[in-house]
């Protein structure tokens, strides 16, 4: 019996436990299968939703403060047609509507600007309507502050139809669809003047110290307000300063010679300063805050003198390579950035009131290409080449070059509209 009991011991031990160890391992797989997909969702989403460790929060935060410089990058193809055209927009002035006015080249209007950090991304009508919906946007300054708004309301046109209106001395268009009011009020000093006349003394006359009140009465119905100026210190001018003549640009008279980068500096300063007085002290709408934009130099691209025949006739950008950002066009973009730092610090006893640049200088420096020249009037040579021919290597084709400012102001705003909501 004893030895019966044994023999199986010793076959069982022999045989089958070996064979458990053949048997196991294709077992444990086919469990192991059916368990993982079974319960595979509920481990992702635990994984999703993890608390993460202490350190990263911080990390994030860094990584979401770095945000892309757009003023940096390169003109490339683009095969895309343009979101609007002179039939689909009728905001488009004679003077901008190259392609109606006979331009035969219109591959300027195929090309996109690629910031060499990032991708900037298509302007999206809905996406900026939407941001200033319920408010009220306004740009202030001279006729490129114009240009870009013509863009701007192009591109929202493709969306959303405004209502156009005249109110004491700005232009409004009014979108129904998100009871938003986007203006423009000409300003070309930013500060009080006189722009000189045809018939009349033929110089400017700027009070540095006194601000335009045409817009600055105004500021306290503005969300968002965008200054772009500067072309018009160029002209010859007399400049004032405490009622008393500061200096003169360009002129014989016997004032000190002072040029225009002191006076431009001290009127955005006084235009800056005038938003933080009249927002940060009124409690009214204090609250509300306003957001303030500086749109920065756009050079021009006259070859020759631009009172004497000077032309624009590249027809393609220029290479990073080919033009260099240096002379006026760099001094007076450095003012702005230098202006803006300074009204950051004074705006922060107050609080609600942001400030930002719109770099457009460089990526506008290497669109000799985009601007109207001979083609700001109807079809210039129609009846053979004139002995003189006006060119405008100032302002942009519409579309063209400019849309890309608005497809960077966008971007612009997006971001604020991400630390609003980051913050609540």
């Amino acid at each position: 019996m004893m030895t019966n009991t044994y023999t199986l011991k010793y076959k069982f031990t022999k045989n089958i436990i070996p064979s458990i160890f053949y048997i196991f391992p294709p077992i444990a797989l086919i469990c192991l299968y059916f368990y993982s997909h079974s319960f595979a969702p509920f481990f992702t989403l635990i994984t999703h939703y993890s608390p993460l460790p202490a350190s990263t929060p911080t990390e994030i935060e860094k990584a979401y403060e770095k945000t892309c410089d757009y003023s940096i990058g390169k003109w490339v193809h683009d095969k895309r047609e343009p979101l609007y055209n002179a039939t689909t927009c009728s905001n488009i002035k004679q003077s901008l509507n190259c392609i109606s006015n006979g331009r035969p080249n219109t591959t300027y209007q195929y090309w996109r600007w690629k910031p060499s950090e990032c991708n900037l991304p298509m302007f999206k009508p809905n996406t900026f309507l939407n941001l200033i919906k319920n408010k009220q946007i306004a740009f202030v300054g001279d006729s490129l502050a114009r240009n870009q708004i013509d863009s701007l309301i192009c591109l929202l046109s493709t969306t959303s139809t405004p209502q156009g209106s005249q109110h004491k001395g700005s232009t409004k268009w009014y979108f129904p669809s998100h009871n938003a009011n986007v203006s423009i009020y000409w300003s070309p000093f930013l500060v009080k003047g006189e722009q000189r006349k045809n018939k009349g003394p033929n110089y400017n006359t700027i009070f540095l110290d006194h601000v335009n009140e045409k817009w600055a009465n105004d500021i306290n119905e503005m969300d968002l307000v965008v200054l772009s100026f500067g072309h018009w210190f160029m002209v010859p001018s007399i400049y004032y300063e405490g009622d008393s003549v500061l200096g003169s640009h360009d002129l014989k008279f016997n004032y000190p010679k002072i040029g225009f980068y002191v006076p431009f500096r001290k009127a955005l300063r006084t235009a800056l300063n005038s938003i933080i007085d009249g927002r940060g002290n009124n409690s009214s709408k204090g609250n509300n805050g306003i957001d303030v934009i500086v749109t920065t130099y756009s050079p021009t691209h006259f070859e020759g003198d631009w009172d004497k025949g000077g032309t624009c006739s590249k027809s393609e950008p220029y290479e990073n390579e080919e033009k260099k950002l240096e002379g006026m066009d760099d001094e007076l973009r450095k003012i702005e950035f230098e202006e803006v730092e300074n009204a950051k610090v004074k705006a922060k006893e107050f609080g609600g009131i942001r400030f930002e640049i719109l770099d457009i200088t460089k990526l506008a420096l290497l669109r000799p290409d985009g601007h109207p020249g001979a083609y700001m009037n109807p079809f210039p040579f129609a009846k053979g080449v004139p002995k003189h021919v006006q060119n405008d290597c100032v302002h942009w084709c519409l579309p063209g070059p400019i849309d890309t400012w608005n497809e960077v102001f966008l971007e612009t705003m997006k971001k604020w509209d991400q630390r609003s909501q980051k913050e609540k």
